[in-house]
């Protein structure tokens, strides 16, 4: 027989082609598109915008984002300062923490011993 009649594919690697499985996020942000959302930074740093697009590793685009300052003396206290952003591409390495801002709220932190 010419041509041996064996049809199998191989892709190099010794074995049958492999199914290329797309990567998903762990988490699903697309219910947050268009709406208003807070990240928490890995350095400390919080802002505020409209959730505009994400990629699986977190990168994220947000609009009129808002970043809050932290008090030179203590880096784990807000201060009441804020800085205007606008339009800004944040890296899904440093994403700690993402909640949406309707039915977010600031709430003591119960560790931090208080002086009295």
């Amino acid at each position: 027989v010419v041509g041996g009649g064996n049809t199998e594919r191989r892709d190099g690697a010794g074995g049958e082609q492999k199914d290329k499985k797309r990567k998903e996020s762990i988490l699903d942000l697309s219910k947050y598109l268009d709406k208003a959302i807070r990240v928490k930074f890995s350095g400390g740093r919080e802002s505020s915008g409209i959730l505009k697009g994400f990629d699986q590793l977190l990168n994220l685009v947000l609009d009129n984002t808002i970043e809050y300052l932290r008090d030179p003396d203590d880096p784990y206290k807000l201060t009441e300062d804020t800085k205007e952003r606008g339009l800004v591409v944040c890296r899904g390495t440093a994403v700690v923490l993402i909640c949406p801002m309707d039915g977010c709220e600031a709430i003591a932190n119960p560790f931090v011993q208080q002086d009295g």
